[in-house]
């Protein structure tokens, strides 16, 4: 049972994606709430027992095949009835959303952040406040009064209505003939009307000439069948469908290739919002990603595949080193003395962090297993050399395989634990590169890296400290490392940085916080660390990306309790909300405007 259960709402959700295209006077109602329901996706992977959203989609699913199938001069004149229904449907659904705590279930942020999203777009949608269309209204009732043809009011009224072809009319013939049958003969005493205005379309889709199909109609035709790609799923830069969306520091997504043609030509800031980048680190956009390939299987497109490969194998052929010159710093690292295997090592560190072709050519001729093999050496200067090699090939995607086949996560584990001070920077950073694979974060985070992650976050030199957030940020994308960062006292540490801007760590602070807050044993431990006070000081002064973020974690510690909610109103958090919902970023206006809805709420309580 507990299983049929399960499978219910994503069935019925399936079932509405699966409608054909919204058609008449009701197809921006049919889509909204389409749209909304399909946007829930994240929320209904997770339910294992939801009957009553089960029922309400149901319900949602009926209303939008009662309207595909209907009359749309009916729906036009006689459409109160409907506007009711829906306003009842999105009601229904915002109840059984109600009903379901979702901000406890194991979700990324970005998932909880578009539930709660469309949630409230439920509960907008609730109340009927749309207006009927006052032009079809006047229209039909001009072409039912004058006996007078004007194809002005008829061509408007048939392309509301979306009955344009004899195919339309036809279909809305039968459509009337049903509903006669269904409510017994005459429904709200308007068929002679509906049946008056249906011929008087007929006649004006008959005597319109035929427009002979030119190439240019063909291909506006084509274009028209084809599915319109949605501006989130985008490249800002490219403007194509995104296949590989990555998150730079600003928060903006862009394709990898395309955001790394830019940082490689020497930009340093962001290429929507001009705002400068406080690092050039990429992180994959994991639930965007999952969104574009739902979206592209449910309308048949298939993703163009990465050529990276063909590219990589033309550039394998040259490199800085020939055939030769390459095996003979094989075998200096393999078999020579310490002094050997240290120069070599810092040549081999040289040149993979010169060009892509090294790294192919270098890895390729077997140099990663005595890399990492090198990282056990006891000589200090060597230990660094071998690491940060590793950090430069890493760099290349094909190599990361190569690294972790070699077992080498435990071993740079190791060098972060006990390295010097450059060789731990290079371990975090090597991890951090390892970790946009996403088996990796598993394997980093059960190989213990979350602690000395941690050490070299609080007592590491600034460059030390920024790769260790860096590093623990992406790293804790995977839930089960969120957990781990919480147990080895990651928090308090964060709370100090936001506490004492005079550290320098005010921003990876509240990004780490931003990420950490979406899990519940993270949030309690934020919420035990009175973080009311400093999050409001960010909101109220920081700059336009911390005071989103904070912004994030007060939403995540507000939903989660009313008793926050009512000590950010104290700590006179929400005149400053009320401005960042107006002038903030585009997250922050969310997470701004929802804080503010939670305030209302909580004063009602």
């Amino acid at each position: 049972m507990a299983a049929a259960a399960e499978a219910m709402p994503a069935r019925v959700a399936a079932e509405i994606a699966a409608l054909p295209e919204p058609r008449g006077p009701m197809r921006r109602l049919c889509g909204d709430l389409a749209r909304r329901i399909r946007l829930l996706a994240p929320l209904l992977q997770q339910l294992e027992d939801a009957l009553p959203l089960a029922d309400a989609l149901g319900a949602a699913r009926d209303l939008l095949r009662a309207v595909h199938d209907g009359s749309k001069i009916y729906q036009a004149m006689r459409g109160d009835d409907l506007l009711d229904r829906f306003a009842s449907v999105n009601r229904q659904i915002q109840l059984a959303l109600d009903a379901l705590p979702y901000n406890t279930f194991d979700m990324p942020e970005e998932a909880q952040e578009q539930v709660a999203l469309v949630h409230s777009q439920f509960k907008r949608a609730a109340t009927r406040t749309d207006p009927p269309d006052a032009q079809l209204s006047k229209d039909i009732s001009s072409a039912l009064a004058d006996r007078t043809f004007d194809p002005l009011v008829f061509t408007r009224i048939s392309e509301k209505l979306q009955l344009q072809t004899m195919a339309d009319i036809k279909k809305e013939s039968v459509a009337l003939h049903e509903m006669v049958i269904s409510s017994g003969g005459e429904p709200d005493g308007c068929v002679e009307e509906m049946s008056s205005l249906l011929k008087k379309l007929k006649d004006c889709v008959i005597t319109e000439p035929p427009v002979p199909e030119t190439l240019a109609a063909r291909s506006a035709s084509i274009k028209h069948r084809s599915p319109i790609i949605p501006d989130e799923f985008r490249c800002p830069i490219s403007l194509e469908l995104m296949q590989d969306p990555v998150i730079v520091s600003s928060g903006q997504t862009y394709e990898r290739s395309c955001i790394q043609k830019w940082l490689d030509s020497g930009h340093k800031t962001c290429p929507k919002t001009q705002q400068p980048l406080s690092h050039t680190s990429l992180t994959p956009n994991f639930v965007l990603k999952s969104l574009i390939a739902q979206w592209c299987e449910a309308n048949g497109i298939e993703l163009p595949k990465n050529k990276a490969n063909s590219r990589d194998k033309k550039a394998a052929k040259s490199s800085d080193y020939d055939h030769a010159g390459l095996v003979s710093l094989m075998t200096r690292l393999r078999g020579g003395n310490q002094d050997e295997q240290r120069a070599a090592a810092g040549e081999i560190r040289l040149l993979a962090k010169r060009n892509v072709n090294n790294r192919i050519c270098i890895a390729e001729a077997g140099a990663i297993p005595l890399l990492v093999n090198l990282l056990s050496s006891l000589d200090p200067r060597t230990q660094e050399h071998a690491v940060t090699a590793l950090l430069n090939l890493s760099i290349h995607e094909n190599n990361k395989a190569s690294i972790v086949g070699s077992n080498a996560i435990p071993k740079i584990v190791e060098v972060l634990k006990t390295g010097s001070m450059e060789a731990r920077e290079n371990a975090a950073a090597t991890l951090f590169s390892l970790s946009v694979v996403d088996e990796n974060k598993v394997t980093i985070g059960g190989a213990g890296a979350i602690p000395p992650l941690i050490n070299l976050l609080c007592d590491g030199s600034p460059r030390g400290k920024k790769d260790a957030a860096t590093a623990i940020f992406n790293l804790c994308i995977y839930q089960g490392n969120k957990i781990r960062a919480v147990k080895a006292g990651i928090v308090i540490h964060l709370m100090n940085f936001l506490v004492d801007p005079t550290g320098g760590m005010t921003d990876e602070a509240l990004t780490l916080l931003a990420i950490l807050a979406g899990n519940p044993e993270a949030r309690a431990a934020i919420a035990q660390s009175d973080p009311i006070p400093p999050l409001v000081d960010v909101i109220k002064t920081g700059s336009p990306r911390n005071r989103e973020n904070a912004a994030a974690i007060l939403w995540s510690l507000c939903c989660a309790d009313v008793e926050q909610t009512r000590a950010a109103k104290v700590a006179g958090a929400e005149d400053a909300l009320k401005e960042l919902s107006e002038s903030g970023t585009d997250r922050a206006k969310r997470k701004s405007s929802s804080i503010l809805e939670l305030m209302r709420q909580a004063e009602e309580v």
